[in-house]
Parts: structure tokens; C-alpha cells; sequence
């Protein structure tokens, strides 16, 4: 389930992640969100947050990231990825040397240092 969080600058998509995600979840929120504030906005920032009741991704949410990733590559000025699955962290440090935009790792229990930079 992906959820939208508020607070945050318009130019910024806010979402966590929790239980199993599904392409279904990803045409329903994400997609839509990141697809509305490119329009308005241009260049915008993302912060991806999986909670600590993420148990994982479906096939069709993995593909459905990836479309989504490399539709907007050059849109996103700041990627804020916010997780305590090791593998998660460890992929976004490696795909972060081909994303043109600032990309940052934290642990759930820093989600309001990463709200912060991503909000600067």
C-alpha cells in the first residue's frame, strides 16, 4: 500500500510504503502524484519511504518503479529514499551513479532529517 505524506512543499512527492506493493498501488498513487507535480512543476523532488511494515514488492510494482524511474529521470531534482531493508539501501546507492538529480539514503528513524533536505 503506498500512502501520500503531507507537510511537505508542493514541488515534493511524499509517499510510504507498507506491506506488500503492487503495480496496482503504484497506477493508483504514485504514478498519478509524480505525473500531476511534473506537470506543474517541472523538476520535482521525491521522497520514498518503506516503513518498517514493508514485506515487499510484487513483479508488477518493480517493473512499474522502474517505468516510472526512467520516464522521469531528469525531472527528479532530489530523491530521498527512506528504508531499513538493507537491499533497498544498497541498490539505491548503486542506481544513484546513473540518476542526474541529488540522491540520499536514510533509516526510518531519520525520516525527519530526510523531510528536511528533501524540503531545502
Amino acid at each position: 500500500m503506498i500512502e501520500i505524506i503531507q507537510g511537505l512543499p508542493e514541488s515534493v512527492v511524499a509517499v510510504t510504503v507498507s506491506g506488500i506493493l503492487t503495480g496496482e498501488d503504484y497506477d493508483r498513487v504514485l504514478v498519478p502524484a509524480i505525473e500531476d507535480k511534473v506537470q506543474k512543476y517541472g523538476k520535482i523532488r521525491l521522497l520514498y519511504q518503506l516503513s518498517e511494515d514493508f514485506e515487499g514488492f510484487t513483479d508488477d510494482a518493480m517493473l512499474e518503479d522502474a517505468r516510472i524511474g526512467i520516464r522521469h529521470i531528469t525531472e527528479f531534482e532530489k530523491i530521498a529514499v527512506v528504508s531499513d531493508v538493507k537491499w533497498i539501501i544498497n541498490a539505491v546507492k548503486v542506481f544513484k551513479l546513473v540518476i542526474p538529480g541529488s540522491v540520499r539514503t536514510y533509516r526510518n528513524k531519520d525520516l525527519s532529517e530526510a523531510k528536511a533536505w528533501i524540503s531545502e
